[in-house]
């Protein structure tokens, strides 16, 4: 399982990272979770990710609709949000599952919330909050679509410390 950390000292990048994440074909049937506390820019990081696939109009923290749906020039993105959930059963009974097997890319924010009933992630991203700014990243692959994810994020990333 491959792993990679890396540091952001800001904003822009991240915007970087998710433009070079947008470029990799895997990514289409991709699913990410996203972990990192309140605050730690799990949403701008989705923002920037959404933009640089395409996606126009607002992007929207989906913290109390659950899931917002998108459609990328090629394929359909759901951003989810299980930050509000209490029970991982609520997962079943919204009927994501059926979302989960159809393709297109997944994003989900607060993943254990409802982990025991999620399939298995592509890759893990972790943010921690180093500063007002600056964030570490730990990318982490489950799969080999998420080891072929994490390769090309090598390419031009350089490795945290």
């Amino acid at each position: 399982m491959p792993v990679l950390h890396l540091l952001w000292p800001d904003e822009s990048a991240t915007q970087a990272f998710a433009a070079k994440l947008a470029d990799q074909a895997g990514l289409s049937n991709a699913f990410v979770t996203l972990h990192g506390d309140l605050g730690a820019g799990k949403t701008t990081l989705t923002r920037h990710l959404l933009q640089a696939l395409g996606v126009t109009g607002r992007i929207k923290s989906p913290t109390y609709t659950i899931v917002e749906s998108y459609e990328a020039t090629a394929f359909a993105i759901w951003h989810f949000d299980f930050y509000r959930f209490n029970d991982p059963q609520e997962w079943e009974d919204a009927g994501f599952r059926d979302i989960f097997a159809s393709p297109g890319l997944k994003l989900v924010e607060w993943p254990q919330k409802a982990e025991a009933l999620l399939p298995q992630a592509d890759l893990d991203i972790a943010l921690l909050t180093e500063d007002e700014t600056a964030r570490r990243v730990t990318l982490t692959a489950y799969t080999p679509r998420g080891a072929a994810l994490v390769q090309a994020s090598t390419a031009t990333a350089e490795p945290g410390t």
